[in-house]
């Protein structure tokens, strides 16, 4: 390990590190624009500049510079503040004074490094050079004559969302960066490259003009468009959520969030649901609280144990354990997360967890993909196995032949292949360190899949000292808290419908088969009237993620808390104190007051709610029938943008699912 001195402070760092990294280890600054700790080194910046001796008497860029021993190295010398200047000046040269209407305003690089490192006024008084604005799609909005060629949206697009479609077109001063044939860029990563950009040449097209960092209150929450678990902030002003950006956890999401996690937002003051509503005479209409309560009331008096509720893919899990407890206190037993119509053992939370773990997968170096299109279904995972495909990684896939971003070996879409693999295939997961198998949401809808996989286990030898590469990526943000929490009945969605309930309480499920629960009166507690308000007899306004605090487990087992950003509009109420208060009135009050105590109570009740972090499961296997039916595997998620009500109600996911989707032509203003 390299011994050297950063302005006579001695440090010592790992084999294979850079100058930069060396003084940032010693509590130096080192500006920057190029430079980013998640991509390829470019060293065309020349903003971080430092002095370093032995060697030439110039100032050298510690991006590129590998450390050594003995090496002394100044971040403050004359002659690096003077370099600094020089190359402040020459960035500065064609960069428009756009700051007053700028997006990037408050919160730019380019701001904050000319304030610290520049001169303080500029010697070139040429006309300025100006770039014709390039079009990226409905997510990115450009100015490009604002671009000072950093190449961070080029090498994120090649090296992280594996979508190589952003580059550099001409040299030297005429040097511009563009879409590839200046179309749409077609990730679903797409918005990240507005928070790596250090100037405002890229910005939020959603979210022009909309308001200034200051201006906004930060709230810390988790993104429920997936089950990753994406750690956010959620910037509101006043009652309005405005956006939303990602937080960093190396363990989740990095510092990445998918464009639904980010642009669904605008959906969230649209097709609201405010006030309560009554079915008379086939209409729903509006009615009081009172009057709504009066009508749950009526049939649950003669519903006599007849009740089961459903959960949607939002949910948080107090909401879960307040419906599980309103359901258990009528005399119900019937709990169902799973309103897609899926149905797989749960005797077992390991065997429908993600168990390497959403870092650990990077680490793998044999992965098989069994019915999953996990480019849509988990962006972010997705780009973790890019990662251990640069390391060595080879990546088999049964299922349909999809662009993952990266090269596979397809093995047919048979569901029977998983049970009779090639011995190629075994032999390499044999003599593989760090085996996995993913399994998706396409492939638990098979029968037999789930016990081919796990007999794929010993077969395979996924299950090692220290490892375990049995995987299950889910689709919901509420699916393993709701497993945690009962929310699986035998049989699914169907047996609930067999069962023909009396009273179903429909905790904004808005993708349940309703036509089989005709003679069922449905209490829809929800946020958008979507498909659940449309077949609800009672609709109550419930609250959206960003309206109430609550508990998220992710697809790897991952306890994760959010906080309330801004209150549900019009006479909506956040889901848990619509059901207390609905207990009073049915007479079966529940033993919570308050969120604190709903919560206590949860934890009471499954304590592994209560420690946030990694659930330990425990490995269990359960004996399951091993014989898949033939047959090809189908995936559920059709529309990467338009998987939820949030969505659905967003006109920026409704633009992204057609053009991007869909091949619809949006001809911009100049056109």
């Amino acid at each position: 390990m390299p011994k050297l001195k950063v302005d006579g402070i001695e440090v010592e760092v790992p084999a294979g590190a850079t100058v930069l990294q060396a003084c940032e280890l010693a509590g130096k600054e080192i500006p920057r624009f190029c430079y980013h700790e998640r991509l390829s080194i470019a060293g065309n910046c020349r903003m971080c500049l430092v002095e370093v001796k032995p060697g030439p008497p110039k100032p050298q860029a510690s991006c590129a510079l590998p450390a050594a021993d003995n090496q002394e190295i100044f971040t403050a010398s004359e002659m690096v503040k003077k370099a600094r200047e020089g190359v402040m000046e020459f960035l500065l040269i064609n960069h428009p004074l756009d700051c007053p209407i700028c997006d990037q305003g408050g919160e730019c690089d380019l701001q904050d490094q000319s304030v610290a490192y520049g001169r303080g006024e500029s010697r070139f008084h040429e006309n300025k050079r100006a770039v014709t604005e390039k079009y990226m799609g409905p997510i990115v909005k450009t100015v490009m004559t604002r671009c000072i060629q950093c190449t961070r949206c080029v090498r994120f697009a090649e090296e992280v969302a594996g979508v190589p479609e952003i580059g550099a077109i001409h040299r030297g001063e005429n040097m511009q960066i563009t879409t590839y044939l200046e179309h749409a860029a077609k990730s679903e990563l797409s918005g990240n490259v507005v928070d790596l950009c250090p100037v405002g040449a890229l910005t939020s097209k959603p979210y022009a003009f909309e308001a200034r960092p200051w201006e906004l209150k930060k709230t810390l929450a988790i993104d429920v468009m997936d089950a990753v678990g994406t750690n956010i902030r959620i910037d509101s002003r006043g009652r309005q959520v405005l956006r939303v950006v990602p937080r960093i956890n190396d363990d989740v999401n990095e510092e990445w969030a998918s464009d639904k996690t980010r642009h669904a937002v605008d959906g969230l003051v649209r097709k609201r649901l405010d006030k309560p509503y009554l079915r008379k005479g086939g209409k729903l209409v509006p009615a009081s609280w009172d009057e709504a309560f009066a009508a749950i009331a009526k049939v649950a008096k003669g519903a006599a144990g007849s009740v089961a509720a459903i959960a949607g893919d939002q949910l948080d899990c107090e909401t879960m354990f307040a419906a599980r407890a309103l359901v258990a206190a009528l005399g119900g037993t019937q709990l169902e997360g799973r309103q897609g119509g899926l149905d797989y053992d749960v005797s077992s939370l390991s065997a429908v967890n993600f168990n390497s773990t959403i870092a650990g997968i990077e680490t793998a170096d044999a992965i098989l993909l069994v019915g999953t299109n996990i480019r849509w279904e988990a962006p972010l995972i997705n780009t973790r196995i890019r990662k251990a495909i640069k390391k060595g990684a080879k990546v088999w896939v049964i299922g349909p032949d999809l662009d993952l971003t990266y090269k596979v070996t397809h093995l047919g879409n048979d569901a029977a292949v998983l049970a009779a693999l090639p011995d190629e295939v075994v032999e390499a997961f044999r003599s593989a360190h760090r085996p996995a198998l993913i399994m998706g949401g396409g492939a638990l809808a098979v029968e037999g899949v789930h016990g081919a996989a796990l007999a794929a286990v010993e077969t395979l030898g996924l299950i090692r000292d220290g490892w375990n590469g049995f995987n299950v990526v889910h689709m919901a943000a509420a699916r393993m808290g709701g497993l945690m929490l009962g929310f699986a009945a035998k049989g699914g969605v169907k047996a609930i419908a067999a069962s023909e309930p009396k009273l179903l309480f429909l905790m904004g499920a808005d993708d349940v088969p309703f036509d089989l629960f005709g003679k069922s009166f449905k209490v829809y507690v929800g946020h958008h009237g979507d498909k659940g308000a449309h077949a609800a007899d009672v609709i109550l306004p419930g609250a959206a993620y960003t309206e109430k605090s609550g508990t998220y487990v992710n697809t790897e087992g991952r306890v994760q808390r959010g906080d309330k950003a801004v209150f549900a509009p019009g006479d909506a109420r956040e889901d848990w104190t619509i059901l207390r208060a609905l207990s009073d009135v049915l007479g079966k009050p529940l033993p919570f007051d308050s969120f604190e105590a709903l919560r206590a109570a949860m934890v009471a009740a499954v304590p592994a709610l209560g420690q946030e972090g990694l659930v330990d499961y425990g490995w269990k296997a359960p004996k399951l029938a091993a014989k898949p039916k033939k047959g090809e595997i189908g995936l559920p998620m059709k529309d990467f943008y338009l998987t939820n009500a949030i969505c659905r109600a967003s006109p920026t996911m409704e633009r992204c699912s057609a053009e991007l989707i869909h091949g619809a032509d949006f001809a911009e203003a100049a056109e």
